[in-house]
């Protein structure tokens, strides 16, 4: 179910002022974000796992077996995981950290209002939705 505007335009105040309170913290969550992966790198990924599903099935019809087990299936499964985490944390594009550096600027110069700590303005932001209901 995607965002509201309303929601988006909460979402990247909040993900601003994480920036503008701990850049450090802020940057070492965005290299860990799940989903940023380029495109070439799932292309890449789905090439993995289709030969670890080959090497999964292919295990099973020539029945290398070590201690009873499957290894080749095995090996094929790995390889599918692995594709799998590739997906999902493969390089995410730099373009979306110069993208948020430059909005940070922009928000900064047009601000006039006192600084204030993110957990202050985040209950105000709390108070405020419910008083207007």
């Amino acid at each position: 179910m995607p965002l509201s505007e309303h929601e988006q335009r909460m979402l990247e105040q909040i993900e601003s002022a994480l920036y503008a309170e701990d850049p450090k913290f802020a940057s070492s969550v965005k290299r860990r974000r799940l989903g940023r992966s380029s495109g070439r790198r799932r292309l890449q990924a789905v090439a993995i796992f289709v030969v670890g599903l080959v090497l999964l099935v292919g295990g099973l019809i020539v029945e290398v077996r070590v201690g009873g087990f499957p290894i080749i299936s095995l090996i094929g499964f790995l390889v599918m995981f692995g594709a799998g985490l590739l997906a999902l944390w493969g390089g995410g594009s730099r373009s979306a950290g110069a993208d948020r550096e430059h909005g940070n600027g922009a928000k900064e110069s047009r601000g006039s209002a006192p600084k204030r700590k993110f957990s202050e303005r985040m209950e105000e932001r709390f108070n405020r939705r419910f008083e207007q209901e």
